[in-house]
């Protein structure tokens, strides 16, 4: 059986998002190694033939939608069944979490504040998505 990671990164927005993942499989090599054949999901941010080839060197696929000028890229169509998942997960921290209100005094109390918010997200919407729930996205059963 197959093991895989979540990552995520408190980074400035204006650095590049490939450059952090590239950065974040440097700081602990064995995200990949340890998971041969490992498949990174990502959007259309994540396009481009060096990020990819670099990936490739490391022992890992990228999954991504194609650009416009792109053909279709293999499995793509894989993609639309979790890219609702993903947005929902992304999305929400955005409208309910934030981060210079919330009290945090250190990296590390945000971090795990981030965590917790993600994670909780996350299991709500995976029970919602398998109990055929009307909207993935609501929290309302879970908001106390």
């Amino acid at each position: 059986m197959g093991s895989g990671a979540i990552l995520w990164a408190l980074a400035n927005p204006k650095l590049d998002e490939r450059e952090v993942l590239q950065a974040m499989l440097d700081v602990d090599e064995d995200l990949v190694a340890d998971r041969p054949g490992l498949l990174i999901i990502a959007d259309k941010g994540f396009a481009s033939k060096e990020f990819e080839n670099d990936l490739v060197m490391r022992g890992a696929e990228l999954l991504r939608p194609s650009c416009k000028r792109e053909k279709k890229r293999k499995g793509e169509g894989l993609l639309k069944s979790v890219r609702q998942l993903i947005e929902s997960v992304n999305d929400t921290p955005k409208g309910q979490l934030d981060l210079e209100q919330h009290g945090g005094r250190t990296f590390e109390g945000i971090a795990v504040r981030v965590t917790q918010r993600i994670l909780a997200m996350a299991a709500a919407i995976w029970r919602n998505h398998k109990t055929g729930a009307p909207s993935t996205r609501s929290l309302v059963a879970f908001d106390h």
